[in-house]
């Protein structure tokens, strides 16, 4: 079973809350906190993808280096 996504590099984790019946997550292996939901997998996903995606924008247009997942804990 595989317990993380990964998209352009980074690791997103997958959690489920029942009393919320909520999909939730956030971006693995780097200090800046990063986090997502959705109501079914697809969203999560989709989610995912667009908070990865705006992090990189957000690091672009400000000038600054994104920070790269620490591959040693992914190992």
């Amino acid at each position: 079973m595989k317990k993380m996504m990964e998209y352009q590099g980074y690791f997103g984790s997958a959690n489920y809350n029942d009393e919320d019946e909520i999909f939730y997550g956030k971006v693995e292996y780097i200090r800046s906190l990063i986090s997502y939901e959705g109501h079914d997998v697809e969203s999560l996903k989709a989610n995912f993808h667009e908070a990865v995606d705006d992090y990189l924008t957000l690091c672009k247009e400000k000038g600054i280096e994104p920070e790269k997942p620490l591959l040693d804990f992914v190992k």
